[in-house]
Order: C-alpha cells, then sequence, then structure tokens
C-alpha cells in the first residue's frame, strides 16, 4: 500500500525530472521530427490512460448505483473537460513555440507564461494518478494496486520527453540550462499536488469516486486534443506524430492490461 502511494505521487514527478535535465544534454535542442514523434507519443499514453485507467473504472465504480452507470462517467468527464477549459481560458499563459499568449491580458513576462502553460499541461496527469490510487485505496472501484503503479509508469515514461520539450525552449528564452532544468523541474510538481487534491476529494467524498475518476479523464483529454494532437499536426512531418500516438496508446494499453489487472 504504501509503496503503491509513493509510486503514485513521485514515480511520474521523477520522469518529469528526467526529461527536464535533457537541457544538459541537447546542446543543440529538439529537431522537429523528433519532437512531433515525442509529443505524438504523449497523446497516445493519455488517451488509453484516460480510457483504461479512468472511465472503465469509473463505470465499474457506478455500477449498482440510483444512477445508470454511464451518467456519473458523463458528468465527470464534462466536468473536467470544462474545468481546463475555465482554467485555459481565464489564466494568462504561453505555449511553446506559440507568437501570442493566452488567457486574460496581463503584464507577466513571457518566461513566467510560458511556466503557467506547462502547469496546465501537467496537472491532469498528476489528477489522474491521485483519481486511480483513491479508486484502489477505496476498494469500491475493483483498481488493483498493479493498477495505480501502471498508470504511474506510464505517464512517467511520457513525462521524461514531455520534460525535455518543455525544458529545451526555456534556454533559447534567456534561461540558464540550470535555471531551465530546475524550472522545469519545478513545473513538474503540480503533479503530485494534483494527486494529493484527487485523494483529498475521494477522502470527504467517497461516493463521488466514479465522478472523480473521469473527471481526470475528461482533464486530460482537454490537453490531449487542445495542445498535444494540434502541435503534432502542425506543418510537416504530421504522419510522424501520428504514429507516436499509435505507440504511445498501445504502451500504455499493455501496461494497464499486463500489470492492472
Amino acid at each position: 500500500m504504501i509503496i503503491a502511494i509513493c509510486v503514485a505521487l513521485i514515480v511520474p514527478f521523477a520522469g518529469n525530472t528526467l526529461g527536464a535535465a535533457f537541457v544538459f544534454f541537447l546542446k543543440r535542442g529538439m529537431g522537429e521530427r523528433f519532437q512531433k514523434a515525442l509529443l505524438g507519443f504523449a497523446a497516445g499514453v493519455m488517451v488509453a490512460a484516460s480510457v483504461w485507467s479512468l472511465i472503465i473504472p469509473s463505470l465499474d465504480a457506478a455500477e449498482g448505483g440510483t444512477l445508470p452507470a454511464w451518467a456519473p462517467a458523463t458528468i465527470g468527464f464534462l466536468g473536467g473537460m470544462l474545468l481546463l477549459l475555465l482554467i485555459d481560458h481565464f489564466l494568462p499563459h504561453l505555449h511553446v513555440n506559440a507568437d501570442a499568449p493566452e488567457g486574460v491580458s496581463t503584464g507577466l513576462k513571457k518566461p513566467t507564461m510560458m511556466l503557467f502553460a506547462l502547469a496546465i499541461h501537467n496537472l491532469p496527469e498528476g489528477m489522474a494518478c491521485g483519481a486511480v490510487l483513491a479508486g484502489a485505496l477505496s476498494g469500491d472501484a475493483g483498481i488493483a494496486l498493479s493498477a495505480v503503479i501502471a498508470l504511474s509508469v506510464g505517464i512517467a515514461i511520457q513525462n521524461v520527453p514531455e520534460g525535455a520539450i518543455v525544458s529545451l525552449p526555456l534556454v533559447s528564452n534567456g534561461y540558464s540550462r540550470a535555471k531551465a532544468f530546475a524550472t522545469g523541474t519545478a513545473c513538474g510538481a503540480v503533479e503530485p499536488l494534483g494527486a494529493v487534491l484527487m485523494l483529498g476529494v475521494t477522502e470527504l467524498v467517497t461516493p463521488a469516486l466514479p465522478y472523480i475518476l473521469s473527471f481526470a479523464a475528461g482533464a486530460m483529454m482537454y490537453v490531449v486534443t487542445e495542445e498535444l494532437i494540434p502541435e503534432t499536426q502542425d506543418g510537416k512531418h504530421t504522419n510522424i506524430g501520428t504514429m507516436g500516438l499509435a505507440l504511445g496508446f498501445v504502451l500504455m494499453m499493455i501496461l494497464d492490461v499486463a500489470l492492472g489487472a
């Protein structure tokens, strides 16, 4: 039990930190093709995790309730999408390689708004790990502790390229490599915070577990459709991003089926 908790809180963060360390090794940055492949891979992992690790357990946890099993899953999923939509609309942020910031107008500097964009991206992943961990601890969703480990490992694997993708551009924006690494690592700290948030909500309102699982899925899917997939399909070499998505999806599916049973 303690091992699963530590894995859910620490392993994804460790993957992000490892990726951020690439700033010390990739002196010339990252090629467009390689970046598209990694972004697609991250998208595939998140899509598969949303289905196998979150939505299906949400449906299972809602069986036998007063509402049809699909109702909590639907409400939670749309709620997660709505939350990220509101954050995306109001929080000033600047995506990597974007020319103009999004959110409300502000006098914040460009690097600060880039950090907010990274936080928006990382939060749903932490929420997903926390939601699955909460389901395993409750014993009401049929989620094994091995499923927590499978999801955490899958998120950590895709966090490695993500950490590199988000940290390397900070160097070209005036950051030293040490500062870019520290900043990328700090952004990853949003994930364990998101996990703790989901654990706290579930502890207070245990019957809300089906909603919380699908809520995390909706939040992750917003990031995938709003940010990751559009970046893989922008410009040339879009097929590389598509194949990366396929590989990420298959890997996460195998992890969940093989380890989550």
